[in-house]
């Protein structure tokens, strides 16, 4: 502790009466707490510079030391509250000279090494260490601060490469000690091994079992709090270090466990790597980030006992990715069955399932021209139609295979309650052991000893009552779910397989129920609208690769869209040419099959007849010839194109009885039919020309 005085003597001259005047600042540091424990000799000696100070000329009151960052790294000035101060006082102008061990106790970094030697510059600060005393404003005691504060930054990356190169090689052989997850032990020679508890073990293989069968994290969560199973925990520190203790699941804990791979019996090292530009200041272990499995810097298969395949593990980790990612056809809210399975057959995009008004009615959508360019919707069409037909061809598809169905149900249903049966028949026997052991606790302590005694009654009584509340809970339990199924309930299960049409329509059958079946067997459809009609082509991707291809037909707003309409114009062309009026022509069309815009509406009086005023007389082609006329007979269209004059002149002649005409009874109004031969041709020409020539006469 004792340092020479010789060691500053050189340079004595640096010190004159203004740095005197000022304080003398003592900065300690330790890195860690482990080497103020392990290496106090350092410690000591950092302390021991005061008296350097009072050496130097410096008055015992006007040293002062600063000691807030012992156990803080010098790699950054982040949570350093001493160096911050240090900073603070220099640059007030307090600080005459700083005093410190060696430059790698002030700053590790270079960025924080120069900002101190430009305040120190700035202000007349010297800096001492064991070496020497220097003035930053000086040219070569400047070179030489900024050579050693290199050097010390340089030395913290050696030590550092070094330890993560130890690190990592231990890693890649599986000797890295690291925290064993719900379900395993390490023991005191190293070796990770499962929890020897049979109920531990039991538990954590029913959390997989549910979730292969759930498909779920919230589902499995949900299970596990129906039926009061808890997870094993084994405390990793304090006085009852080792022990087993029941922890409510949560889903945070469920989140870790079902990604973790020890539990496919793989060693990984590198999944959750540090972001330096995430890391809080004063807090290295912050800044956690999960990397992709193919940046793990180890991957050690069958290194370790496993509850699960690691194939068993890949589709765990993409059945909890697909869940988490809305573009993908996961089982969602709301009515629809088909929601994010299906493609746009024109764009091949994915279509979005839209609810307008309410969840009852949605569509089917491809909005993706509307949203990136603000273009028309690429098509849409009513979801229910399309959720009717894949249902159709989902129970098709399960038929052949509904006995085994029914068989594979009846099986899953028992193994699954005796593992129920099983976790409350464990739970029974650590509550009897926990009995037992505090009899014997209570029997090995001396009667006198009250003390003791009272103590170890609670204990007995406690055991006991919750080894009856567990008695209990179980009894309901085997009431509302025996060990194996009943006569009547294996009746029932054969039962529905013969109809499962009535299962899948049945109230107790959820939506939820309904898209995660049709999501084991459909992949995905491609849909296509023909144009605006009502006909849509629809191509399912079986799971295994199978396709198959249908129509279907929409409901539509308009009936001429509908791709039969100028057959059914001709129709009832036909059947008003024969007679039949607007109520008997729309019953003699639902009697033939023709439906309307709507797939399930038939025709009605009301809607034969807007049909005939407003696609029959806008028709232009042979189907406009509503009555058959006599020789030298013209219609009013036709004679107002002949004589080149407007409709409204031809009928003021009519009223004006300067034409012969008669009245004819078309398909869709009355007709007025001319007779007018050359002769007349030319005299209504005549009036025509004496019309016009009266026009030009005015407009001059």
């Amino acid at each position: 502790m004792n340092v020479p005085p010789s060691q500053y003597a050189m340079k004595q001259g640096k010190i004159q009466g203004h740095h005197r005047d000022r304080l003398a600042v003592v900065y300690v540091r330790q890195s860690t707490m482990q080497q103020m424990e392990r290496h106090q000799e350092s410690t000591k000696l950092q302390y021991g510079l005061a008296e350097r100070a009072q050496q130097m000329g410096w008055a015992n009151q006007r040293v002062q030391v600063i000691d807030s960052d012992l156990g803080k790294s010098g790699a950054s000035v982040e949570g350093r509250l001493g160096f911050q101060q240090l900073l603070a006082e220099v640059a007030m102008n307090h600080v005459g000279i700083v005093l410190g061990l060696d430059m790698s106790r002030l700053a590790r970094s270079c960025k924080d090494w120069h900002h101190l030697l430009e305040v120190c510059a700035l202000f007349r600060t010297l800096i001492a260490d064991l070496d020497g005393v220097y003035d930053p404003s000086d040219y070569n005691d400047r070179l030489l601060l900024g050579l050693k504060g290199t050097m010390s930054e340089a030395e913290l990356h050696i030590i550092k490469q070094r330890m993560l190169a130890g690190k990592l090689a231990k890693a890649r052989r599986g000797e890295l000690g690291v925290l064993v997850p719900y379900g395993y032990v390490r023991k005191p020679s190293g070796e990770v091994t499962k929890d020897p508890d049979e109920q531990a073990q039991q538990t954590i293989q029913l959390i997989f079992t549910q979730f292969e069968k759930l498909g779920t994290m919230r589902g499995v969560l949900k299970f596990l709090v129906d039926n009061g199973i808890k997870l094993p925990y084994r405390l990793a520190s304090g006085q009852n270090k080792g022990d087993l203790e029941w922890h409510r699941p949560v889903q945070g804990t469920l989140h870790s466990l079902l990604h973790n791979p020890i539990y496919a019996g793989a060693y990984a090292y590198g999944r959750r790597p540090a972001d330096p530009r995430k890391q809080k200041p004063g807090r290295p272990f912050t800044g956690k980030i999960v990397a992709k499995m193919d940046q793990w810097q180890v991957l050690l298969k069958d290194h370790l006992p496993a509850y699960i395949t690691w194939e068993r593990y890949e589709q765990n980790v993409k059945q909890m990715s697909n869940n988490q990612n809305i573009a993908l056809g996961v089982v969602r809210n709301g009515s629809a069955l088909l929601s994010r399975l299906i493609f746009c057959g024109r764009c091949g995009k994915r279509m979005l399932t839209d609810y307008p008004s309410n969840k009852n009615k949605m569509r089917y959508a491809c909005t993706n021209n509307r949203i990136n360019y603000a273009g028309k919707l690429c098509q849409s069409f009513s979801g229910e139609a399309l959720d009717d037909l894949i249902a159709d061809m989902v129970l098709q598809a399960l038929e052949p295979a509904a006995l085994e169905i029914s068989l594979k149900v009846a099986e899953d249903l028992n193994t699954e309650r005796e593992q129920l049966h099983q976790q409350w028949k464990q739970r029974l026997e650590r509550a009897h052991y926990q009995v037992t052991r505090a009899f014997r606790q209570y029997n090995a302590v001396e009667p006198e000893n009250r003390l003791v005694a009272r103590t170890l009654e609670r204990e007995c009584e406690n055991a006991l009552m919750e080894e009856d509340r567990i008695k209990t809970e179980y009894t309901r339990f085997q009431e509302k779910q025996p060990i194996a199924l009943s006569a009547r309930e294996r009746e029932a299960i054969h039962r529905l397989s013969h109809d499962i049409p009535a299962l899948w329509h049945s109230p107790q059958t959820s939506q939820a129920d309904r898209q995660a079946v049709i999501r084991q067997l459909v992949d995905h459809l491609v849909v296509t609208v023909q144009g605006n009609t009502e006909c849509v082509d629809v191509q399912i991707h079986w799971i295994g690769g199978n396709i198959t291809e249908t129509a279907m037909v929409r409901p539509i707003k308009c009936i001429e869209n509908l791709s039969y309409y100028p057959q059914l114009l001709n129709r009832i062309a036909t059947l008003r040419g024969e007679g039949h009026f607007t109520k008997n022509i729309a019953q003699i069309l639902n009697a033939e099959g023709w439906r309307s815009a709507n797939r399930n509406s038939e025709f009605s009086g009301g809607m034969v007849y807007a049909i005939i005023q407003k696609g029959l007389r806008s028709m232009k082609s042979p189907l406009a010839i509503e009555v058959e006329k006599n020789a030298d007979e013209w219609t009013t269209d036709e004679l107002s194109a002949k004589l080149d004059v407007s409709y409204s002149t031809i009928y003021h002649w009519l009223r004006q009885g300067k034409m012969t005409a008669r009245v004819a009874i078309g398909l869709s109004r009355r007709i007025w039919l001319v007779h007018a031969d050359e002769e007349e041709i030319r005299r209504l020409q005549t009036l025509a020309s004496n019309i016009h020539e009266r026009r030009v006469a005015r407009i001059h």
